[in-house]
């Protein structure tokens, strides 16, 4: 039982070391993604999505900045709680549709210059790079 406890603390202790698995680490990391689709449709306004540090997510969407947690490796995603600043604009549709979009992602997927978030329910959303 000894033996059966000690390797469960062991492979524990070496996966907290592995560090980052997020999407940061697989392509994700140092780019800032801008959203170009939503839903199939080209999103109408400005937002875009960086991985500042391991387990974190950052960026702008058409009204205001934003951040929160990213807590899954990759390919899944689970970012969330989403933290905003609260400045008004004639974009808040487009941002409102925007944050619950980030936040009820659950996949993942970079390719070169995209990225490409979706769930089950049939959501996609397409972001690619500049840099």
């Amino acid at each position: 039982m000894k033996t059966f406890l000690f390797a469960v603390v062991l492979l524990t202790a070496l996966s907290a070391c592995k560090g980052d698995e997020t999407v940061r680490a697989y392509g994700g990391a140092d780019h800032v993604w801008t959203l170009k689709e939503l839903g199939g449709a080209t999103f109408p306004a400005k937002a875009t999505l960086t991985f500042p540090k391991a387990g974190e997510i950052a960026g702008e969407g058409p009204c205001n900045r934003y951040f929160g947690a990213l807590k899954t490796p990759y390919p899944w995603f689970d970012a969330g709680p989403i933290g905003s600043t609260r400045v008004a604009c004639p974009e808040m549709t487009a941002e409102t549709a925007f944050l619950a979009a980030l936040e009820s992602a659950t996949l993942s997927e970079v390719a070169g210059d995209t990225l490409v978030l979706s769930n089950t329910e049939g959501l996609v959303m397409v972001f690619k790079s500049s840099d």
